[in-house]
Order: structure tokens, then sequence, then C-alpha cells
């Protein structure tokens, strides 16, 4: 799938929204590469550098990492060639400062910013992280309550033992959760005014959730087919 323009597609929602797992779908129909901000710093945070252990250190306590290290990973990533016709922007911009900088770098490349809100009630993202178990071998995720490994603590494909995220403890989820409430709802209320956000429901099956995010987007023009 091609798009006609060119443009950013911010994802914004709460930790445990799906954003990750839309973003995937969406870069695999439009073309676009996938900035994930989350996974960008969970790998910051695995090196044994200064920022590396100031990242891992926000991190464990559930706080945000601050705007200008968020901001120039953006920066840097946004410069590269593949995001010429665009991309797709998972976890960012978390604040307004952070927003007016995206604003400055889509106006450098000519880029048009298209909003879109995942939704998803409290009590369903509380299952999907504090439920949330990765696979110290592989990777593999699985949750103890929406899809359990085959034997507790264990993953099915390499046998290896199951573990919690630091932030996907609960309480740095509370944290993250409230964090999200006070930072990055004005966000919402700005993209609102502008009249560039768009809200998708994010209960259900992830191709449910996508197939009502590509209806959003064909509607303005991104995608089609």
């Amino acid at each position: 799938m091609s798009h006609s323009m060119s443009m950013i597609i911010v994802l914004i929602g709460p930790q445990g929204a799906g954003k990750g797992t839309q973003a995937q779908l969406l870069s695999e129909k439009l073309g676009l590469p996938i900035i994930a901000t989350g996974e960008i710093l969970r790998k910051v945070a695995e090196e044994e550098t200064p920022i590396g252990r100031e990242v891992r250190g926000i991190q464990k306590s559930g706080n945000l990492v601050p705007d200008e290290i968020l901001s120039q990973i953006v920066r840097d990533r946004i410069a590269r060639g593949d995001c010429d016709k665009g991309c797709i922007l998972d976890g960012f911009p978390r604040t307004l400062p952070q927003a007016g900088l995206l604003e400055e770098l889509a106006k450098t490349s000519g880029d048009k910013i298209f909003a879109v809100q995942i939704s998803v009630p409290r009590d369903m993202l509380w299952k999907r992280l504090a439920g949330r178990r990765t696979c110290s071998g592989c990777g593999a995720t699985y949750n103890v309550y929406l899809k359990p490994s085959k034997v507790e603590g264990q993953c099915d494909l390499d046998k290896c033992a199951l573990v919690t995220r630091d932030d996907d403890r609960p309480e740095a989820i509370e944290q993250r959760l409230a964090l999200y409430e006070e930072k990055t709802k004005p966000i919402l209320e700005y993209y609102k005014q502008s009249g560039r956000l768009h809200e998708v429901d994010g209960r259900g099956d992830p191709l449910e959730v996508f197939s009502r995010l590509t209806s959003v987007l064909g509607a303005s023009g991104m995608a089609r087919g």
C-alpha cells in the first residue's frame, strides 16, 4: 500500500493500549518506518554508559525520560533517509514541548501530522501491563490473564524463565498511568484543537482495532484499499 502524501502518523495512548502492535501492522500496510521510542530507550538502558544507567533508573521508577533525551533520539531518527515519505511515531510526543519539536521537524521535512488516539479502559490496561511476562531467552511475550504460557513461568518456545519487566511492576504501572494522565492528556487537547486528532477504540482483537484504524486513515486519504 502507498499513501498519497508525506505524513507523520502519531499513535497516542497509555502504555498497554496496543500502540506497538498497531504501528507494526500500519508499517506493513503503508511501507513507513516505525520510530518506537520505548524500544529505542530499552536498548539504550541496556548499555553500560552514563546515559544508559540514567535511562535505566528512570524506567525502573516509572518516570518519563526527559524531553531533551527523547527529542534528540527522534530528531536523529527522522533525519534518516527511510523517513523521507513519513513515519509512524509510537511513544512520541508525550509532552507539549515534545509536540512543539515535532511541529518544527514536520515543517522542515514538509510532512503533515496525523494523530490517532487509541482508547482502552483502565482496568483492561492494568491486565495487559501487570499480566505481561517476557521470555528471558528469546524475548517472546505472554500475559498471565490474556495469553498465559502452557507452563506457568516458562516460555513455550525455548523453556526459559519468564520475567516481569521493571516498568510492568504494579508500582511502576501506577506511576506510568498517572504520568500519562498528567503529561499526555494536554497532547490530546493540542491535536484536537487543530482538528488533527482521531480516536480509535483499542478494545478487542488487534486486527479488529487495525480495521478501525485503517478506516480512519482511509477517510483522511492516507490508506486506500
